[in-house]
């Protein structure tokens, strides 16, 4: 069991670690099964999250929305890419 130090500034008394209590006792082990064991319980009722590709591709386009319809934040964003080391390069070294 590991244990995390207290401060105590305005004494001369010796510091006391601190216990750890609750889930931060347990090793990352120990943790790891718990938390596994609930993935699978969460599965086997189907209460789970089914994640689909479709699923997946939805959420894209309304992230993909939401940015683009910011159109100040998409000029930055040219604004990057074509001052990108190389082509800023290649655009001032030409006569």
């Amino acid at each position: 069991m590991q244990t995390e130090v207290q401060s105590n500034e305005n004494s001369d008394l010796p510091v006391t670690p601190k216990p750890r209590r609750g889930f931060a006792a347990f090793d990352k082990e120990r943790i790891r099964q718990i938390a596994s064991s609930g993935g699978k319980s969460a599965q086997a009722t189907g209460l789970a999250n089914k994640f689909t590709s479709e699923k997946a591709r939805e959420a894209g386009k309304k992230g993909g929305a939401v940015t683009s319809a910011n159109r100040e934040h998409m000029a930055e964003i040219g604004r990057q890419g074509g001052l990108a080391k190389r082509g800023h390069r290649l655009r001032t070294a030409a006569p």
